[in-house]
């Protein structure tokens, strides 16, 4: 053989060899991209699932407010008797609504490839099995209420935003600081209350739960003593309140969510004229599509505006 032939036969081989090292390398990459698009993750029952590193169709049902802080918009929004968590109109008004106990057909033409619930009760009685197969299921709580911070952190931990929901709460914690400072400026910390008006029936929040968490644990607002009695005795964000009781309201201020679309007789009885938080003209009204029923990063932040607002 020629030398020449020679160098021409081993330059074949060795151009067969690159691109066999090539093509190697290539499918390695493709198996490591394709790998990479799944995370393993266990939530906070312990199921442990593989999860989409960056999810583009996500469904969490009562999860709009860490969802939307974390710049994430669900497929579908929570609903109850055609009403919306509407304080975050702005952000979800091209989403579409469904039923807060998520029916499988109605989840499924989502098309979520992430699901996301809220409690461990939303998927009980084999409920978790059916709505995995639908896409990757992931528990935020074990609870009905859980804590707003460390449901942040876990819709952050599952969405690959850790980091963004640490930013949020520190950012909150700072808001929380400086209203407090401006708050201390007043002579005596006074007492406040948030109550609910709908369908002619009085609610009030309780001590650490919804608004009241953020009343009275953040802004270290006084508890009044029927805050703290209707509050030993129930797991509820709201409680049912007599007017006869609410008369013995001791708060210097109150939060007033009105429902009632048509107005209500409560306000124009004389028991409620009565209360001295009235009488003085310390209450502050929102409507129903206020932040105030609700809890979360977002909500509360409008919350603590509206506090500081009030109470100058």
């Amino acid at each position: 053989m020629k030398y020449g032939v020679k160098i021409k036969r081993v330059l074949q081989i060795c151009s067969v060899g690159l691109l066999s090292v090539g093509l190697v390398a290539c499918q390695d990459n493709q198996s490591s991209e394709k790998h990479s698009e799944n995370r393993a993750v266990t939530d906070a029952v312990g199921h442990k699932i593989e999860v989409p590193t960056n999810p583009k169709r996500v469904l969490g049902s009562y999860l709009e407010d860490p969802l939307v802080a974390l710049g994430v918009t669900p497929v579908a929004q929570w609903s109850v008797s055609n009403g919306v968590q509407d304080y975050l109109k702005d952000d979800l008004k091209n989403v579409p609504k469904i039923s807060y106990d998520l029916p499988f057909e109605a989840v499924q033409k989502t098309k979520p490839d992430l699901i996301l619930m809220d409690s461990s009760s939303m998927v009980e009685g084999g409920k978790y099995d059916q709505y995995s197969k639908i896409a990757p299921t992931y528990v935020v709580g074990k609870d009905k209420n859980n804590d707003w911070r460390k449901e942040l952190q876990e819709v952050g931990k599952v969405l690959n935003k850790k980091d963004d929901a640490q930013k949020l709460l520190d950012d909150y914690d700072k808001k929380v600081k400086d209203a407090k400072a401006k708050l201390a400026e007043n002579k005596e910390v006074p007492s406040a209350a948030a109550v609910w008006l709908v369908n002619n029936k009085l609610f009030i929040s309780s001590k650490d739960l919804s608004s009241g968490d953020v009343l009275y644990n953040d802004l270290g607002l006084k508890v009044p003593k029927v805050v703290e009695e209707i509050s030993k005795n129930t797991e509820n964000n709201w409680n049912p309140i007599s007017l006869e009781k609410l008369a013995d309201l001791d708060a210097d201020y109150i939060f007033l969510v009105n429902s009632d679309k048509n107005g209500a007789s409560t306000l124009s009885n004389s028991i409620w004229k009565n209360i001295p938080a009235v009488k003085n003209n310390h209450v502050a009204e929102f409507p129903r599509s206020s932040s105030w029923l609700y809890t979360g990063v977002i909500a509360n932040d409008q919350i603590i505006d509206d506090v500081l607002k009030t109470i100058k």
